[in-house]
Order: structure tokens, then sequence, then C-alpha cells
């Protein structure tokens, strides 16, 4: 199948194009250090990736605000692995993750090579859910900010995919229709059911490696996107 008529392609960033799970990994490594924690990097990431995905989930549905995802999900982690840390410490975690997560910018394999042979046709464009201060800048640290046009992040907007709302924005902003436009992300609620749910067009990046129904096209690897479009 390829799909026709399209100029300008959305994708998501984090778990898309950005190695978020890696880079967020080195970037506890790093935090833990310089504020002297003692506990398994690896157990401490089998606890707190679940947790994190849950408050996300939350974040997105208005569940939970900004604030109270960057401390509970670390606060929550250090409890059920029963460390005991000070909710100061837990709030200086916090920052510091923030501060330093762009300072790790693996990207996935096949991103350069696809996002070169898609800008040479097509208009690339992000939309985000994640945090405005630190997504340009891990756009911006891994080289790949000049590829996109425009770059559409959730809280400029006021709300969050799967919104229909932030779709629009971002269409509108890149000058796109939903005919002409194609969705590309990781998750299938805010990402694919987000896109499918305006008409516009999507693939699965299925990083998860989630069973997809019948109506979702997926690829495990970003250069499959060259048999679609």
């Amino acid at each position: 199948m390829k799909f026709q008529n399209k100029k300008h392609i959305f994708f998501d960033l984090d778990h898309t194009l950005w190695d978020f799970d890696k880079n967020s990994a080195l970037t506890f490594e790093k935090i833990f250090k310089i504020n002297s924690i003692e506990v398994n990097l690896d157990s401490f990431l089998e606890v707190y990736v679940p947790i994190n995905f849950n408050y996300w989930k939350l974040y997105r549905e208005n569940k939970v605000d900004k604030s109270d995802l960057k401390f509970a999900r670390l606060n929550d982690t250090f409890k059920a692995l029963k460390v005991n840390i000070s909710a100061s410490l837990v709030h200086k975690l916090s920052d510091d993750y923030v501060t330093h997560l762009s300072s790790f910018n693996h990207l996935f394999s096949g991103t350069i090579e696809i996002l070169e042979f898609l800008s040479l046709k097509y208009n690339l464009h992000i939309i985000t859910n994640g945090f405005k201060e630190i997504q340009q800048a891990k756009l911006n640290q891994s080289n790949i900010d000049h590829y996109f046009l425009t770059v559409t992040n959730s809280e400029m907007v006021g709300v969050k995919k799967p919104n229909p709302k932030i779709f629009h924005y971002a269409l509108k902003a890149a000058n796109a229709t939903i005919k002409n436009s194609l969705m590309i992300g990781d998750n299938l609620e805010a990402d694919i059911k987000g896109a499918l749910n305006i008409g516009m067009d999507a693939i699965c990046f299925n990083y998860h490696k989630e069973v997809l129904s019948s109506n979702i096209i997926g690829i495990d690897q970003l250069v499959e996107l060259k048999n679609y479009i």
C-alpha cells in the first residue's frame, strides 16, 4: 500500500524519532551520581517505566497536571522500592531530570536516513505532548531540528494528543489539510487513534510491540516508511 497525494508528514518525537528510553536511562544514571542516590538503575527503571507510562496517560486525560506528574512518578517509584528519600530531594531530582534529559540525544536507527529521504519530497512537522522547555532542546541537540517546518507542542495549544484540537492546530500552522497529511507515532491512543479520529491517515511506529488491529498500519523500523510513502 502506498499513500497517495501526501504533502505533509507529522511525526511524534519521543519513542518515535528520539530514543526516549535510552536517553532517559542515561539521564537517571547521571542525576543519581550528581545527588549521591544509591539505587540500582535497572531495578529503578523496572519500576519507574510503567509508573511513568501511567502518569503520562493521566496527564493526557488532564487528571494530573505537569508538576504532579514530575513529582509523583519519582516519588511513587522510590516508595515502591522502599527507598527513604525526602520530598525536597525528589523535587530536586525531578528538576535535574528535566535539566539534563536533552544532554543525551540518541535517535532510533534509521532516523536520519528517513528524514533525509522524506524531506526531499514532503514538508515535515512535529506534534508532541512533551514538555515545551525540553522538546525543542531535544530537536536542536540531536541535530534534526532543521528537518521540521513546524513544531506543535501540547502546551502551546492547551490540550494534548489525542484531542482533535492539537491536530487541527498543527494542520493550520503547517498550512496543511487532513487529506494531504500523514501522522507517524508510537502511541496508539495519542498518535494513531488521535489522527484517525479526525480522518487523518496514520502509521504506527510499533516500538511497544503491541498487537495492532487490522485497520492500523504498523512498522518496526523507521526505514520501512519507504514502503508506504
